[in-house]
C-alpha cells in the first residue's frame, strides 16, 4: 500500500470514530435521560463499536463516494459512519444467533449482559436475560443507524437515493442471515449454497452496497453502479471467503475468537463444503460427527483442521480468493472511477482479503 493511501485510509477510519463517538456520546444521554438502569446498555454499545472493529463498510461507502467524483464532506462522513451501527446490529444478533461466546476478545454482548444479570443477583434466568438483552440492542444500534444517518444533512434528493440503497442493503442482509441459519438444517452440504450465503450474508452488505451508497451521495450520473458491482461482488465473496478460513485456522490472539470457532458453531461454509465433497468415507463421518459439536475439545478442534487441510479445502479456497480479487481489481479499468478511487480501491482489496483477523 503506498504511504498517502495508507494515510487516507487512517484518516477516514479516524474519522468514522470521531462521528460515531459525538453521536454516541448524545444518543447515550437522552438514552441515559430515561432510566439510570439503561446505562449498561449505552455503555456496552459505546464499547462495542469504539473499541476494535476494522471499519470496511464505511472505507468502502466513503471511498466509493470519493471514486464516483465527490469531494472531503463531513456530512458524507457521518452518512458512512452509520453503517457502523447496522455493521453492530448484524454482529450482535449473529453472535446471539451462533451462540458465539466472544467478539474481539471480549465476552458477546448476550453474555455481558447473562454476566451482569448474575452480578447483580437479579431475579429470573441470567441466560435469557442475556439473550433478550442482545435482541434488543441489536435492534437498537438498527435504529441508530438510521438516525445517524438521517442526522447527515444531505440534501432531500441525494437523501432519497441515499436511502434507497441503504433498505436495499439491510433487505439483502436479512436475507443472508436467513439463508444462514436455514442453511444449519440441511441434511446435505453445497458449496453453491455456502457461496450465495456468502454474497447476501457478507459480500454485498460490506463491499457492493457501501460502493452504492457512497455513490448516491456524489450524486453520480452513469454506469458507475455497474462497475462498482464488478468490483464489489467479487471481492465481497473473496471477503467472505478469507473470514470462513479465519473462522477454522484463524489465530485467536488475532481473530479475537477461539481457535475453530465455526466448527465448534458448526458453520456449513464453503470451505466446509469443499472438505466434506473431496474427503474420503471416513473423513466425511469424521466431519459429521464433530463439525457443530457443543463440547469439541481442543484435540478435537485440531483434528477437523487436519482432516479439512489434507482433503486440500483451504488451498482450493485461496485459489479462489485470488481468483476473484483479480476479477474484482479489473473492473477498475473503468473510466468512471476516478484515479484516487482507483488507486483506494486497488489497496482496501488487498486489506479486505489478506487479513489475519
Amino acid at each position: 500500500m503506498s504511504s498517502d493511501n495508507s494515510t487516507v485510509i487512517s484518516r477516514i477510519r479516524d474519522g468514522v470514530v470521531n462521528e460515531l463517538t459525538n453521536f454516541l456520546n448524545e444518543s447515550g444521554r437522552y438514552l441515559d435521560g430515561i432510566s439510570p438502569e439503561l446505562a449498561p446498555v449505552t455503555a456496552s454499545l459505546k464499547d462495542f463499536l469504539l473499541e476494535g472493529g476494522k471499519r470496511f463498510r464505511p472505507l468502502f461507502a466513503y471511498i466509493g463516494y470519493l471514486g464516483a467524483g465527490g469531494s472531503e464532506n463531513q456530512s458524507a462522513l457521518k452518512a458512512c459512519a452509520s453503517l457502523e451501527l447496522l455493521q453492530a446490529c448484524a454482529l450482535i444478533h449473529d453472535d446471539l444467533m451462533d451462540g458465539s461466546d466472544t467478539r474481539r476478545n471480549k465476552p458477546s454482548i448476550h453474555k455481558r449482559f447473562e454476566a451482569l444479570h448474575r452480578e447483580n443477583s437479579l431475579q429470573g434466568n441470567a441466560t435469557q436475560f442475556g439473550l433478550s438483552s442482545a435482541v434488543l440492542l441489536g435492534d437498537l444500534a438498527l435504529i441508530w443507524s438510521d438516525a445517524m444517518l438521517n442526522q447527515s444533512y444531505l440534501g432531500d434528493d441525494v437523501h432519497r437515493k441515499v436511502f434507497a440503497v441503504h433498505d436495499e442493503m439491510r433487505i439483502e442482509l436479512m436475507a443472508g442471515q436467513y439463508l444462514d441459519v436455514f442453511e444449519q438444517t440441511q441434511s446435505t452440504k453445497s458449496v453453491s449454497r455456502a457461496l450465495k450465503i456468502a454474497r447476501y450474508k457478507s459480500g454485498k452488505y460490506s463491499i457492493e452496497r457501501p460502493l452504492h451508497f457512497g455513490a448516491a451521495m456524489a450524486h453520480h450520473e452513469g454506469r458507475i453502479e455497474s462497475d462498482y458491482s464488478a468490483y464489489g461482488l467479487p471481492l465481497g465473496e473473496a471477503f467472505q471467503l478469507r473470514d470462513d478460513l479465519l473462522g477454522v485456522f484463524g489465530d485467536p490472539s488475532l481473530t479475537g475468537k477461539p481457535a475453530g470457532d465455526d466448527l465448534r458453531e458448526g458453520k456449513r461454509t464453503a470451505l466446509i463444503a469443499l472438505a466434506s465433497e473431496r474427503g474420503t468415507k471416513i473423513q466425511q463421518r469424521t466431519l459429521e460427527n464433530l463439525l457443530g459439536k457443543p463440547e469439541i475439545s481442543p484435540h478435537e478442534i485440531s483434528e477437523l483442521q487436519t482432516l479439512i487441510s489434507e482433503t486440500g479445502a483451504d488451498s482450493e479456497i485461496e485459489k479462489m480468493i485470488s481468483s476473484l480479487t483479480e476479477q474484482a481489481l479489473g473492473a477498475l479499468q473503468s473510466p468512471e472511477i476516478t484515479e484516487q478511487g482507483k488507486s483506494l480501491l486497488t489497496d482496501l482489496a488487498v486489506i479486505a482479503t489478506q487479513r489475519s483477523k
